[in-house]
Parts: structure tokens; C-alpha cells; sequence
């Protein structure tokens, strides 16, 4: 078979180790033939494709980002987009495609496997919010960076005696916020699920401030006041409808000073959390993902999805891994509000 690969959405740690066991395995024990498509669904969009081979995945174990590039092309809000992309699989010879994203680049998967289009999904997102897995890969690496940046945080707020706010990413999933700001010993964690009441925060902080120790606030991008209201960074939508977030941060620092009169000031951590070597857990996760990817396309087992549940790799079908997000428990937050103050 010659099957092709791409990886849309945003970059993630761990995309590179996927491409390898799947072209490593593919071309070794199987015979089959890679062909890479740049720049996720642009690639089969235009027909742009790079040479994959067993020498172009060599040394890419540790490197973040992705070899193949990556956007947030929506092929079907484009018109004649599905038949193109059939076109210039055709003309290319392709048999399958593995496709390695998130909700977006999997839900435009499962909407070309119904237009008859022969695919595989691999979940890849930091927010680890697809309902289909356990864990995506990447998510270990965000959550990693984030708790090395809140440690380091810990010490200059105590220095200054200031309220520190970490703000991290998480549109409309508080994942990465949850388990760093555990890990970190932050004394407020506020997600998108959760919205919070700015009085409360604030009480937090006074709290804190009254044990000689000061503050340390992790928000996600997503999360808002119980008023409803959302800060927003600019109100272009991608394409695939999504606002662009961020802000809430440097709104929460001017609140506490104007509301406490204690000192506040923001870190936005943004695509650090996206960048750089992915942790050993991910590096083995995006591993076996990619082995079980080709097992799939193997068998022709296609409109699937690999996913973890519990330690195996398992496939779940991409309605199935792409019909709801998978979000915060009210559960795993009420453990987080146990430190809180």
C-alpha cells in the first residue's frame, strides 16, 4: 500500500515520534510505502507532499514539533475541498491516509471516511480533551513545562510578596491547568468548567498572604467569571470557529490589586507549552500510537481511531472519538480546592 501522514492542528511534542514507528513499522515489517502531506489538511488540499521514508525519520525521536508541518486548514469549509483532496489522492496513488490531531483534524477525518475516503486517526492534543482516549500525547510535555514554570514562580512571589498568575492553555478544558497547578502547589486553580466567583479568588489570596507566603494563581485561557463575562486577545475566529483566547490573566492581575491592594502580576506561558523535547511518557505513548496507526491501516480497519484506555491501545471509531469533549469532573476539581488559600 502507499499510505500518506499528516499532522494538522497545532504542534505538539510527540508528532515526530508517531511519523517514525509509523514508517519504521510500515516500511519493515509490512512493505508498505509513506508519502508525507505538509502542513495537515493543506497538504492533500493542494497536493503537497515530501518524501517518507525510513532515512527522513531517522534522529526524530527527541525532537518536538512536526517533520511534516502543520495549520488549521478545514478542507470542508472550503468549497470542493473533500473532492480535491479524493482527486489528489487518486493522482498520487495513495491507498489511506493516517491522520495525527486533535478534535478538528479527526473530526474532518471522519467526515472524509464517510465521503468514502480510507483513514486512520491518531488523538494528539496538550489539552487532553478528546473523549476517546485516556491520554494524548503531548499533554505530559504541557503539564511538565507548566509545573517547572509555576516551581520557579514560587520563589519570586515570595521574594516580592506579589500574587503570581500563571495562565496556561485550555480553551474549553482545564486539564493542563488541573494537574499542574497540583503538581505545583498553586493555592488557586481556575478552569473553562468551573466559572469563578472573583470575590472568592480574592479571599484566597488574602488568605494566603495572612500565612506569610504569597500566592500562586494557574488559570486556563478559557476560564471566566461567574458573570459570563470572557477577556478575549482579538475576536477573529479560525477556521474552524474557534475565538483566539488569552487575556484572562492580566484581567485577574488588575482585579486582585484593585481589590486586595496587593501586588499581582501575570506569566502567559502560550506555546512554551507546545515546544521542545517531548517527556519520555509521551515519546513511548506517540510510539505506540504510531504502531498500532499502521496495524490499523494494515487490516483495513479504517475509520478508526487509536486510543489509550487503562494501558492498552485499543481503536474506537472517530464518531466515537470525536463526538463530545472530554472535560474536567466536577470530582477531580473539588480534590484541586481542597489546597486552595
Amino acid at each position: 500500500m502507499r499510505i500518506g501522514v499528516l499532522t494538522g492542528g497545532g504542534d505538539c511534542p510527540g508528532l515526530n515520534a508517531v511519523i517514525r514507528a509509523v514508517v519504521r513499522k510500515g516500511v519493515s515489517v509490512y512493505g508498505h510505502e509513506f508519502v508525507g502531506f505538509k502542513d495537515g489538511w493543506r497538504g492533500p488540499l493542494e497536493g503537497d507532499t515530501m518524501p517518507l521514508d525510513i532515512q527522513a525519520v531517522r534522529g526524530i525521536l527527541p525532537r518536538g514539533g512536526t517533520i511534516l508541518g502543520s495549520s488549521r486548514t478545514n478542507p470542508i469549509k472550503i468549497e470542493g475541498g473533500v473532492d480535491r483532496i479524493k482527486d489528489n489522492l487518486a493522482a498520487g496513488g495513495v491507498d489511506a491516509l493516517i491522520a495525527i490531531g486533535g478534535e478538528d483534524t479527526l473530526g474532518v477525518a471522519r467526515q472524509l471516511f464517510d465521503r468514502g475516503v480510507k483513514v486512520v486517526g491518531v488523538p494528539k492534543t496538550i489539552d487532553n480533551d478528546l473523549s476517546g482516549t485516556d491520554y494524548t500525547f503531548g499533554f505530559d510535555t504541557a503539564v511538565n513545562i507548566a509545573t517547572e514554570a509555576i516551581d520557579r514562580l514560587h520563589t519570586t512571589a515570595e521574594s516580592h510578596h506579589r500574587a503570581l498568575i500563571c495562565e496556561v492553555m485550555g480553551r474549553h478544558a482545564g486539564w493542563i491547568a488541573l494537574h499542574a497547578g497540583m503538581a505545583g502547589g498553586a493555592n488557586v486553580i481556575l478552569i473553562p468548567e468551573k466559572p469563578f466567583d472573583i470575590d472568592r479568588v480574592c479571599e484566597y489570596v488574602e488568605s494566603r498572604f495572612r500565612t506569610r507566603y504569597s500566592p500562586i494563581i494557574v488559570v486556563a485561557e478559557g476560564a471566566h467569571p461567574v458573570e459570563g463575562q470572557m477577556a478575549l486577545q482579538a475576536g477573529e475566529l479560525d477556521s474552524f470557529g474557534h475565538v483566539r483566547l488569552g487575556g484572562i490573566g492580566e484581567v485577574l492581575a488588575k482585579e486582585i490589586e484593585k481589590r486586595t491592594g496587593k501586588e499581582a502580576r501575570t506569566t502567559v506561558l502560550g506555546h512554551i507549552q507546545r515546544g521542545g523535547t517531548p517527556t519520555a511518557f509521551d515519546r513511548v505513548l506517540a510510539t505506540r500510537f504510531g504502531l498500532q496507526a499502521i496495524d490499523a491501516v494494515h487490516a483495513g480497519d479504517f475509520g478508526t481511531m487509536v486510543a489509550l484506555r487503562g494501558t492498552d491501545i485499543v481503536r474506537v471509531g472517530l464518531d466515537e472519538a470525536t463526538s463530545e469533549l472530554k472535560t474536567v469532573p466536577v470530582e477531580r476539581y473539588e480534590e484541586a480546592e481542597v489546597f486552595f488559600g
